[in-house]
């Protein structure tokens, strides 16, 4: 067994707290909220049951964890009515509209500005 899986290997939860297998490893019954959200449903306030560890020199840490819940436990996704799709089109027609010269852009405006490309350099667009 090799050194990398040994140390992500924790099926008791004694040295991370909670049950933790090495990636690509967790038994059957259990799913990450992206797998759960394919199969159409959603974690519904249950708390992390296990983890799958890997090690990454990338991170911080030095490892990424992703949180694994039970899907006995897991509960079907709430549908989306026409009160929440309207409060979704404003928040988004909120993200596409320039503060300052109120223009709506077929892009979001990007938050790094805080504005359109044209008000945030208005020199350049004179200069070409």
């Amino acid at each position: 067994m090799s050194t990398a899986f040994t140390k992500c290997f924790d099926p008791n939860g004694t040295q991370f707290g909670i049950p933790t297998f090495p990636w690509r490893f967790a038994p059957d019954g259990y799913a990450t909220r992206r797998q759960l959200r394919d199969r159409g449903l959603r974690p519904g306030g249950q708390p992390v049951a296990a983890q799958v560890m890997r090690r990454h020199r990338g991170r911080k840490a030095g490892v990424q964890v992703a949180y694994l819940y039970r899907i006995d436990l897991a509960l079907p996704v709430r549908p989306m009515t026409s009160r929440k799709w309207g409060a979704l089109a404003l928040a988004m027609l909120a993200r596409r509209t320039c503060p300052q010269c109120h223009l709506i852009y077929s892009y979001c405006i990007p938050t790094s500005l805080g504005v359109c490309i044209l008000c945030a350099y208005p020199e350049e667009q004179r200069a070409a």
